[in-house]
């Protein structure tokens, strides 16, 4: 009877390079995610925001202020004429 149970461990193929490519790269992908939604879930403190603000060159056309709208000739006032039947 003890002949008959076969407790060796199953024969498992070896995998192929395209399966290890596939499992590692789902690790990565699932490690991308867990950090996306934790940057999403943690705040970022202001002090930093700002910190990078600061360092940011400004540029002329940031700082420029809007230029001052040339009056239209095309408002006139029209003259009223009556509607000739």
């Amino acid at each position: 009877m003890a002949a008959e149970l076969d407790f060796s461990p199953p024969e498992i193929p070896e995998p192929t390079f395209m399966e290890n490519v596939l499992r590692y790269g789902l690790f990565f992908g699932a490690i991308f995610q867990l950090i996306c939604v934790l940057a999403i879930i943690l705040p970022v403190s202001k002090s930093q925001k700002t910190d990078s603000d600061s360092f940011e060159p400004k540029n002329t056309e940031t700082v420029k202020k809007p230029k001052a709208t040339a009056p239209q000739i095309s408002k006139k006032p029209k003259k009223e004429t009556k509607k000739k039947r």
